[in-house]
């Protein structure tokens, strides 16, 4: 086999097999489930499908592949972006920066799973070609950027692994961070109250008992149990939501078509009925390790009807299934008197210009610093007893 490793650009996953992209991105897949749904072929090929990605929507698929000897040993998920809209890693401010200097900070590139704030491997690559593949797929975006003049590349969401190697390979690692619900071999949602303090305790058993006197009915339906109906139900909630929180919702309604077609096997629907009316709803994808929460709506308002089909429900599924963890997207720090505790949270970044990287280098080791602080404080202020949890 030939050393020689040849990059190519993709405007679609059409354009690649679904066994060579997977090969790289879950090879795990092949003795079960993905560690993470987010970067297999059928998901990013379901947001191109039903056009939530591509066009105007401010993210044109650049996809990297790698060959060497006509075999693909990498690939990531990259995209020409025309705003920062969608990624959950703000950089609004250095945008402002930039273009109040004088520069052109769009587009950018940015390898990424679009809108989703979920941890996981950017640089994929076949086993035994991590370093090779990696650096194959930085100096392919590299030069990506510097041909079309770009301000800037982004790789958000990464491990800490990535996030090690990246920082190798002369990039800037930046930290912010998320809460996230561990699993501490819980025999059942009793078992995770009782590592909490006697007043948290109380709380959560008197919101699960508000939520649960909803007048209705909770479902929590995966698999062959999801109906196209279900999905009717959950995309009024969806619009509700998207559109209070970002004005046009990101995912289109043919998404979530693509979703009952081919990936119910890898979510799990949180529903609430009432009146034979689906009046509220949670979507989460599952992992190998982690249920990953995505997002939440309802046309009926009910006391802590979220924190149930969002927090509680998940951890119940995550203890049912012995999951590890539960991520529940970005932001929130009410999710920590729910138990989930403040984690950092890697991405690596790349800008043209030497002296505007400079100065975001400079705020970036200031920011780590804040955020590391900030951790430590609201760990502190978590819902266990004292001396039974600590991050």
């Amino acid at each position: 086999m030939s050393d020689t490793i040849e990059i190519t650009v993709l405007t679609g996953l059409a354009d690649i097999a679904a066994e060579d992209w997977d090969a790289c991105a879950c090879p795990e897949a092949a003795t079960g489930r993905p560690i993470d749904p987010f970067t297999t072929h059928r998901f990013l090929s379901a947001l191109e499908r039903s056009r939530s990605v591509g066009g105007r929507t401010g993210w044109r698929p650049r996809h990297l592949v790698a060959r060497m000897g006509g075999t693909v040993i990498a690939v990531a998920p990259l995209y020409a972006k025309s705003d920062s809209q969608g990624e959950y890693i703000f950089d609004f401010n250095w945008a402002h920066a930039y273009e109040n200097a004088g520069g052109r900070y769009y587009p950018k590139l940015q390898i990424a799973v679009p809108f989703t704030p979920a941890t996981g491997r950017r640089f994929l690559t076949r086993p035994g070609q991590e370093e090779v593949g990696r650096a194959a797929l930085v100096q392919g975006a590299l030069q990506l950027a510097a041909e079309g003049r770009m301000s800037s590349l982004h790789i958000t969401f990464c491990t800490g692994e990535e996030a090690e190697a990246g920082t190798a390979m002369g990039l800037m690692h930046r930290v912010t961070q998320q809460f996230h619900w561990a699993n501490e071999g819980y025999d059942g949602f009793d078992g995770f109250l009782d590592s909490l303090a006697s007043r948290k305790r109380k709380t959560i058993r008197k919101e699960r008992a508000t939520a649960q006197d909803f007048g209705g009915t909770i479902h929590a339906l995966t698999g062959d149990d999801l109906k196209p109906a279900h999905w009717e139900a959950f995309w009024r909630f969806y619009q509700d939501t998207g559109a209070r929180k970002w004005g046009t919702p990101y995912l289109t309604r043919a998404f979530f078509d693509e979703m009952q077609a081919t990936m119910r096997n890898d979510i799990l629907l949180v529903l609430a009925e009432r009146g034979g009316r689906w009046v509220a709803g949670a979507l989460n994808f599952i992992g190998r390790d982690t249920l990953y929460g995505r997002y939440w709506g309802s046309t009926e308002d009910h006391p802590c009807l979220h924190f149930e089909l969002c927090y509680y429900q998940a951890i119940d599924y995550a203890i049912a299934q012995r999951m590890p963890r539960v991520e529940a997207g970005a932001q929130g720090e009410h999710k920590l008197a729910r138990g989930y505790l403040p984690t950092p949270v890697h991405s690596l970044h790349w800008i043209a210009d030497t002296g505007f990287r400079a100065a975001v280098a400079r705020y970036l080791e200031a920011e780590r610093n804040a955020v590391d602080e900030e951790i430590e404080v609201l760990t502190a202020y978590g819902p266990f007893r004292r001396g039974d949890r600590q991050a």
